[in-house]
């Protein structure tokens, strides 16, 4: 049992190292745990910590080991912080490198993004210059510009052509009286070239009469060719007619004959028909006259026939055999006797005789019993045909029975196929309802869409309207400043797009439409009136806007 230890402050017992004194055996000194005071070591205090010491010599060792290093690394970070403003040092200068070089980084940096925003800023200044020469050049090839363009060419070149005319007047001018000499000599050529075409016009004059006279010749020949085909086809016509009567009176003979022969033949047919259908009826009253025993009667007599002609098949043959033995047995009894012929023969005649009535008896016998057996049969028969009516009867009746029931099946399905597609119906009115109030809704949509797409456009060609008749203005001032002609400017600057020559609609976005006249030429109406035509305006509208224009173009 291990000892335990206590640990016990007392003083002057630790001082002198006395002992506690000892309780009398008698006395019982136990802790609460059950061990007994008596089996415990008392230890002073240095022995408690050396066993301590001893106990925790690994902990302690690395606290000191800890403590050591911990001061060493606070040192090191002093000498660091000491040092590390010192200029003369080698980290001094690699920090003042490393700050310098940040520095120089940063102030490129800041250059280099100087740099980039002025390169931005031009290449947007350049990308908006390009946008705005496309948009003009864009604006330069619409219909309207390009004729107003054409207009201030049309300009320049009346300005040219009146530079050239009053050049031309200077020249004239400057060369009067010097031109007479070959003006004569123009005047002279002109007179000989004018005798020279005279007399190639009397050349020409001869040989036209020559030809015509020529081509009157040939007309005539012509004309009186002509009489003598029209004479020769005038007789073959006549012929021909004569011809096609003939062929007309004979065709009409053959297809009477032909008309004959088909009403005899549809008589004959018609007749062949009724004569089949008497003969037919009178066999479906045969065959209803003849009953279910007469059919069996019949058949039971073709059997018994057919039985009789199989019987007197064999009793000839049977004959034939006998025959045949008599004539070998006469033959011999002749060789034998020739004397006791007409005995034997009729000797033989009567056994013949006996025999055959005989055979007739067993064969009436036969006949009698085969009748018996036919009325058994046809009775058996009759019996058979009507159970099998009561069963037809019966099957008849079931089948009815299961039909009814099929039929009352068949209309609760209807009756439920209807119910099912009256609810389908429902179903789908209010399906079709809804999409007829969806597609209401859409059409009302795009309609509102549609009026904001229109007034949205009727301002962009109001704005360019406007663009146009202010850059229209500065032409034409800056072209009358220039002394030019400026009404095909004025006129092509005319308000109105379209480029015709009506009035302006002003529900149409401004456009100027077109009239053209109504026969093959196509060409565009007059836009010019007279006084006459607004007094006959005046006279019937009465100044009033009645009949003023709705805005339809056709």
């Amino acid at each position: 049992m291990s000892a335990k230890v206590l640990h016990g402050r007392r003083k002057g017992q630790e001082r002198g190292g006395q002992k506690m004194p000892v309780e009398p055996q008698n006395a019982t000194l136990q802790f609460s745990t059950g061990n007994d005071l008596r089996q415990v070591t008392v230890l002073s205090k240095t022995d408690w910590e050396r066993i301590q010491r001893e106990l925790n010599r690994r902990q302690i060792e690395e606290d000191r080991i800890r403590r050591i290093t911990e001061e060493r690394e606070e040192q090191r970070n002093k000498s660091k912080e000491m040092v590390k403003n010192w200029g003369n040092t080698i980290a001094g200068q690699r920090q003042r490198k490393l700050e310098a070089r940040k520095i120089r980084e940063r102030r490129e940096e800041e250059e280099r993004v100087k740099v980039d925003l002025e390169e931005a800023q031009y290449q947007a200044a350049q990308r908006k210059e390009a946008i705005e020469k496309a948009k003009t050049q864009q604006y330069y090839q619409t219909d309207r510009v390009k004729a107003f363009h054409g207009a201030l060419l049309l300009t320049e070149v009346l300005k040219e052509r009146e530079a050239q005319l009053e050049l031309k007047q200077l020249k004239e001018r400057a060369n009067e009286g010097k031109d007479q000499e070959w003006l004569e000599i123009t005047r002279r050529e002109y007179e000989e070239g004018i005798q020279k075409d005279h007399a190639k016009a009397a050349a020409r004059i001869a040989a036209a009469r020559e030809t015509a006279a020529f081509q009157t010749a040939q007309i005539k020949e012509h004309m009186i060719q002509a009489e003598k085909e029209a004479d020769d086809d005038h007789v073959e016509g006549n012929e021909l007619k004569t011809l096609a009567m003939q062929h007309q009176i004979e065709k009409e003979r053959l297809e009477n004959i032909r008309r004959d022969e088909r009403k005899q033949m549809m008589l004959d047919n018609l007749q062949q028909q009724q004569d089949v259908i008497k003969m037919r009826e009178i066999n479906q009253q045969q065959e209803e006259e003849e009953d279910e025993e007469c059919r069996i009667f019949a058949a039971a007599k073709r059997k018994m026939m057919k039985l009789r002609a199989e019987k007197e098949k064999q009793i000839h043959r049977e004959k034939q055999q006998h025959l045949e033995k008599i004539r070998e047995k006469l033959g011999a009894q002749m060789k034998e006797k020739l004397d006791d012929e007409d005995e034997r023969i009729k000797r033989a005649e009567e056994e013949i005789e006996q025999k055959r009535a005989l055979e007739d008896a067993e064969k009436s016998k036969k006949i009698h019993k085969m009748i018996q057996e036919s009325a058994e049969h046809r009775n058996k028969q009759m019996k058979e045909h009507e159970e099998k009516k009561k069963l037809e009867r019966r099957e008849e009746l079931e089948m009815v029975h299961l039909r009814k029931a099929a039929d009352e099946i068949f209309q609760r399905n209807e009756e439920e196929k209807q119910k099912r597609k009256r609810t389908n119906a429902a179903e789908l009115k209010d399906f079709h309802q809804k999409q007829v109030n969806d597609r209401r809704l859409i059409e009302s949509m795009i309609r509102q869409d549609q009026l904001a797409l229109d007034k949205a456009n009727m301002d962009l060609l109001d704005i360019e309207e406007r663009q146009f008749q202010e850059y229209a203005s500065k032409v034409i001032d800056h072209c009358e400043k220039g002394g030019r002609n400026v009404y095909p400017l004025r006129k092509a600057a005319k308000q109105g797009a379209g480029g015709g020559a009506g009035p302006i609609f002003a529900g149409k976005g401004g456009i100027r439409p077109s009239y053209m006249v109504c026969d093959k030429t196509g060409v565009q109406m007059p836009h010019y009136q007279r006084d006459s035509t607004n007094e006959t305006k005046d006279l019937i509208n009465a100044n009033g806007n009645t009949k003023k224009r709705m805005g339809f173009v056709w």
